[in-house]
């Protein structure tokens, strides 16, 4: 029996709980917040399309890799292994493409190789933060970024060192 697949049941009960509880009109509320939710997806679909577009031309025209190759000298001198060079330019934009560049992996090296248990938890433990900056700050009208994206760059980035460096002790 796996009790995670009664997660989700179990919080849409508390809410509905909480609700009744409070006499909250419950279906209103859903509504109303479902109706938020669905502008607010028509409203950050241009960004979202603008990332997804740049990520798909950057691999198409051979950039990322061309990058990724110029790159790989200083990522092998911080201890992240040339093959995850374009994963990690990527990473900050894309996950999907990320994933793609993982099952490639995986494919020539083997699930239990160095590199790829290393993108295993570079995957697992980092973020798409144009992707995510450019939804959340457009949802809540922010314009003025200031150190937000480099900052978050560079927790990336020592992440992906952190996250190498574990995957070799281990």
């Amino acid at each position: 029996m796996n009790y995670a697949d009664y997660i989700i049941p179990l919080v849409i009960l508390l809410i509905l709980g909480a609700a009744l509880f409070k006499r909250l009109p419950a279906f209103d509320l859903f509504a109303k917040g479902a109706s938020g939710g669905f502008s607010l997806c028509l409203s950050i679909l241009p960004f979202i399309a603008s990332v997804l577009i740049a990520v798909e031309l950057l691999r198409a025209c051979g950039l990322a890799a061309l990058l990724a190759d110029w790159l790989s000298p200083f990522f092998d001198f911080c201890g992240i292994p040339k093959e995850l060079a374009e994963l990690v330019l990527l990473r900050p934009f894309s996950g999907s493409g990320t994933l793609a560049l993982y099952k490639e992996l995986v494919a020539a090296h083997g699930a239990d190789a160095y590199a790829v248990r290393c993108a295993a938890v570079i995957m697992s433990c980092s973020e798409t933060i144009f992707y995510i900056t450019g939804v959340y700050l457009s949802a809540t009208k922010v314009r003025r970024l200031r150190y937000c994206i480099p900052v978050a760059l560079l927790a990336t980035f020592v992440g992906t060192i952190l996250s190498c460096l574990l995957c070799r002790v281990l």
